[in-house]
C-alpha cells in the first residue's frame, strides 16, 4: 500500500477523528474511518487500524466496538469531562459578569474543543443566554493570571483603580495615584472576581473589584499582613457584605415570617440559629457589614422581614425609610 502524505501522523489523526467525530450517540464503521484517514492524506487498512486502536486503549484512550448486524462501530466513550459537566462550565463563563463578551466567547470556544462536534452543538445552545451586562474592562483576563502570580512569589502589587463617570468614561480614583497593597486571594461573589489585600496604609483586609484594576505589577517588597490574614475568615466576610459593600460589622437581630427562613439559610448559610418567636415567625442573629444595601436587602423582602436589633441599626432603618419616603413625595 503506497503510503499517504502524512502517514507518520496517522495515529494523532486517528485520534482527532475519534475525538472529534465520536461519542456515546454517534460512531464510526471501519470504512468511514478509512475514508477520513485517507482526507487527512493517510492510508490504512483494516489490518492496521485494529492494531492503532489496541494502541489508543493502551495509551488510555475509552475506545469503544459495538457490533450492530453485521458491522462493528467504533467510538470514544469516556472523556475527561462528561457533557453535564462541560455544560456547567459553559454557563459558568456565560454567567460571569467579569469577563467580557469576546473573551467569554474564547473560552467557551474551547471548552467546546473538549467534546464530539455534535456535543459541541449541545454546548453552543446552553451560550444563547446572554444579554446580560457584561465587564468592559478586556485586561481583566490577564489581570488574574498577574494576581496569583503576585500570591505565588509572596510579593506586593501596585495598580490604578477606576470607577466609570457620567459620560461612561473611565475615571481613575485617587486622581491617579497608585494603589499598593500585600494581595492574599481572589473570591468571586455576586458574579464578580475581588481582589482580597491588606492594606499596609489601613492595616486591615480590604477587597477591589479585578475588573476595576488598571496596570497591575508586582513589586520588590514581600506581602505584609500575613497575621490578619491566617486569622481571616473568607466565608463569613462574604457573608457578611452586601454587594460587597462595606460598613460597621454588628450582631443584627432579624424577625420574619416562616416562609422567609430559606432566603436567610440562601443568604446566610446553614449554621445560622433559627429561634421561634412564635407559631408563624422566626428571629435570627447573624453579623452584618451594616450599609445602605443591606437596608435595601432587607426592604426588598417586604413586610414578611424587619430588623429588631440592635436599637441604633433599627433606627438608621427608619431614617432610611423616612429618607426614600421624601425621596419620592
Amino acid at each position: 500500500m503506497a503510503k499517504g502524505s502524512n502517514q507518520k501522523l496517522k495515529m494523532l489523526y486517528l485520534m482527532k477523528i475519534f475525538m472529534e467525530e465520536t461519542d456515546d450517540d454517534h460512531a464510526l464503521t471501519m470504512p468511514e474511518l478509512i475514508g477520513k484517514l485517507n482526507a487527512y492524506g493517510v492510508n490504512a487498512d483494516r489490518k492496521t487500524i485494529y492494531m492503532d486502536l489496541e494502541e489508543l486503549r493502551h495509551f488510555g484512550v475509552d475506545i469503544i466496538s459495538e457490533q450492530q448486524g453485521r458491522k462493528w462501530y467504533y467510538y470514544v466513550g469516556a472523556r475527561d469531562f462528561e457533557l453535564p459537566e462541560l455544560k456547567l462550565l459553559v454557563d459558568s463563563v456565560q454567567s460571569a459578569k467579569f469577563m467580557t463578551d469576546k473573551k467569554s466567547n474564547e473560552l467557551i470556544g474551547k471548552i467546546e474543543s473538549l467534546a464530539s462536534r455534535h456535543e459541541a452543538k449541545k454546548l453552543q445552545r446552553q451560550v444563547f443566554i446572554t444579554g446580560r451586562v457584561k465587564t468592559m474592562n478586556e485586561s481583566i483576563y490577564y489581570n488574574v493570571d498577574k494576581l496569583h502570580e503576585a500570591i505565588g512569589t509572596n510579593s506586593q502589587i501596585r495598580f490604578k483603580y477606576f470607577k466609570w463617570n457620567v459620560d461612561k468614561e473611565m475615571e481613575l480614583r485617587r486622581d491617579g495615584a497608585w494603589y499598593q497593597t500585600s494581595p492574599w486571594g481572589l473570591m468571586w461573589d455576586d458574579e464578580n472576581y475581588y481582589l482580597v489585600a491588606f492594606s499596609s496604609e489601613d492595616g486591615k483586609i480590604k477587597h477591589y473589584r479585578v475588573d476595576k484594576m488598571l496596570n497591575i505589577s508586582t513589586v520588590d517588597e514581600r506581602r505584609e499582613g500575613q497575621e490578619e490574614f491566617r486569622k481571616f475568615n473568607l466565608p463569613h466576610y462574604t457573608r457578611t457584605l452586601f454587594g460587597m459593600f462595606g460598613g460597621e460589622e454588628k450582631k443584627v437581630t432579624i424577625e420574619g415570617v416562616n416562609d422567609m427562613v430559606s432566603v436567610m439559610i440562601d443568604r446566610f448559610g446553614k449554621d445560622i440559629i433559627i429561634a421561634p418567636v412564635d407559631e408563624d415567625h422566626f428571629e435570627i442573629t447573624v453579623n452584618v457589614a451594616v450599609s445602605p444595601l443591606f437596608y435595601g436587602w432587607i426592604m426588598g423582602l417586604g413586610d414578611g422581614v424587619k430588623i429588631t436589633a440592635p436599637e441604633d441599626v433599627v433606627e438608621e432603618m427608619r431614617q432610611e425609610v423616612r429618607r426614600l419616603a421624601e425621596q419620592y413625595l
